[in-house]
C-alpha cells in the first residue's frame, strides 16, 4: 500500500536554466542525508536540455531532454525529475521543499504555500530577478503536478531576518523601511547548513564565525552564537561582493549618471545582473575555473578584482564581530578553488589566520576538512553545503508541526 512506503522529502532549487533535486529519506521523523539526487540543465530557450539523475549506489545517468508538442523544456525536465522520482525504490513524497529567494518583510521562516502566499511571493520577482520568477515557476509546476503533495518555500532571507535593526537600515528616509525598503541578505540555506555543521565539528563553532559563500552568486556573512548579524548582500541579491554576471556593491551615483546618458532601467537591471562581474570585468566568462586556465591579462584582472572584494569584506564583518574565531568556505568556488583561499586568507594573517597548504589543497570540496595551521589563532574550514537538505528539514518540521 502506498502508505507503507517509505517516507522521503523532495527538495528542488528551480532556477532560469537548471532545475536541481535531491531526495531525502525520512527515517524516525529525521531527514537523512540525500538519495536521489540530479540536475536537469539547458533548458534556457535554445539550450541543449538534458537531466543527470545519480539513484544511490549506482552510477549517474545523463539523457537528453526531448520536450513533448507544446511542451517547453521546463515542463519536460519537470517530468522526467517526477519520473526518477517515481522509480526511485516506491518512496512516497510527504513534501516538496522550493528554494525561494526572496521572502520579503513578511516571511522569517519557512511556510506551507497556498494561493495567497504564492501571489505574495510573486510580487517580490523585481527583488531578485534572475531567481525568484523560476523559484516560483517550480512551485506552481510541482503544484499541478503532485496535488495533495505539500508544497514549502525554504527562503534564502529567511537566516538574517533578525539582524539588528542598524544592519537592516539604509540611511533613507524613515517611510521607506517602512515600506520594505531594507537589507534583507540571502544565501541563508547555505548559512544555515555550514552553521550547522561547524557548531558539530567545531568548538569555536557557536563563536565568532566568518562564512564566505563564494559561487556563481557570492556573499559572506558574519555569525555570532549561531545568528547571522551581518552579511554582505542587501535589498537584492545585487549588492556586496562581485560575482559571476553581477557586479555586486556599486556607487549610486554610477546608475544616476548611466540614466542621464539615456539607459533605461531594463538596459541598466540587464547590465547589473547579467553583464558585470566576473564576465563583465573579464570580457571571457563568468566562470571562475575558465579564467583560471586563461593566459589573458583580463582574467588575471577579473580573478584579482574578486579576490580583493573578498578580502575587503572580511574586514568590515571581522570589526562588525569584534573579531574572528573562525572562517569557513562554501559554495562552487570556496569549496574548490585553492589558490583564491589562499590568497585571501594570506590577505588576513593580521587577523591571526595561518593555512596549512597542503591541507588547503587537498580540501576538494568533497567533505568537511580543516585547513588551519597548527599556529593559526583563526579556524579555517571548507564545508560543502547542502541547501536542499536545509529545506527538506524545515519542510518536515512543518508537516509534521
Amino acid at each position: 500500500m502506498l502508505q507503507d512506503r517509505p517516507q522521503a522529502v523532495l527538495s528542488v532549487n528551480a532556477g532560469s536554466s537548471s532545475l536541481k533535486f535531491a531526495v531525502y529519506p525520512v527515517r524516525q521523523g529525521r531527514v537523512a542525508e540525500a538519495g536521489l539526487a540530479g540536475l536537469a540543465e539547458g533548458l534556457e530557450p535554445g539550450g541543449l536540455a538534458k537531466i543527470t539523475v545519480k539513484p544511490p549506489g549506482r552510477d549517474k545517468t545523463t539523457q537528453a531532454l526531448v520536450p513533448q508538442e507544446g511542451e517547453s523544456s521546463f515542463e519536460a525536465a519537470l517530468r522526467a525529475v517526477i519520473a526518477a522520482v517515481e522509480a526511485d525504490g516506491g518512496t512516497r513524497l510527504v513534501a516538496v521543499a522550493h528554494r525561494v529567494v526572496h521572502g520579503g518583510s513578511r516571511f522569517a521562516a519557512s511556510v506551507l504555500i497556498d494561493d495567497e502566499i504564492q501571489a505574495y511571493l510573486e510580487s517580490l520577482d523585481a527583488l531578485a530577478p534572475l531567481h525568484q520568477p523560476h523559484n516560483l515557476a517550480g512551485v506552481r509546476a510541482f503544484r499541478r503536478a503532485c496535488p495533495g503533495v505539500p508544497q514549502v518555500a525554504c527562503f534564502d532571507t529567511a537566516f538574517h531576518a533578525h539582524t539588528p535593526e542598524v544592519e537592516q537600515r539604509f540611511a533613507l528616509p524613515e517611510e521607506f523601511f517602512q515600506q520594505g525598503v531594507r537589507r534583507y541578505g540571502f544565501h541563508g540555506l547555505s548559512y544555515q547548513y555550514v552553521n550547522g555543521v561547524l557548531g558539530q565539528c567545531s568548538a569555536r563553532g557557536e563563536g565568532r564565525l566568518l562564512l564566505a559563500h563564494l559561487g556563481n552568486g557570492a556573499s559572506l556573512c558574519a555569525v555570532r552564537g549561531g545568528r547571522s548579524i551581518a552579511t554582505t548582500m542587501g535589498f537584492s541579491a545585487l549588492d556586496g561582493l562581485m560575482m559571476g554576471t553581477r557586479s555586486g556593491a556599486i556607487d549610486a551615483g554610477v546608475l544616476l549618471h548611466l540614466l542621464r546618458q539615456g539607459q533605461d532601467g531594463a538596459a541598466i537591471e540587464k547590465l547589473l545582473y547579467k553583464q558585470s562581474g566576473l564576465l563583465g570585468v573579464s570580457g571571457l566568462s563568468a566562470d571562475m575555473r575558465s579564467l583560471r586556465a586563461s593566459p589573458d591579462a583580463a582574467a588575471a584582472r577579473a580573478i584579482a578584482l574578486f579576490t580583493y572584494r573578498v578580502v575587503r569584506e572580511c574586514g568590515a564583518l571581522a570589526a562588525c564581530l569584534g573579531g574572528v574565531d573562525l572562517i569557513a568556505f562554501t559554495g562552487g568556488i570556496g569549496e574548490h578553488d585553492a589558490q583564491l583561499r589562499a590568497e585571501v586568507c594570506q590577505a588576513l594573517a593580521f587577523l591571526g589566520v595561518r593555512l596549512d597548504p597542503a591541507a588547503n589543497k587537498a580540501a576538494t570540496g568533497s567533505a568537511v576538512a580543516a585547513i588551519h595551521a597548527a599556529s593559526s589563532t583563526v579556524e579555517l574550514w571548507v564545508v560543502p553545503t547542502d541547501e536542499g537538505r536545509v529545506a527538506a528539514r524545515d519542510a518536515m518540521a512543518l508537516i509534521e508541526g
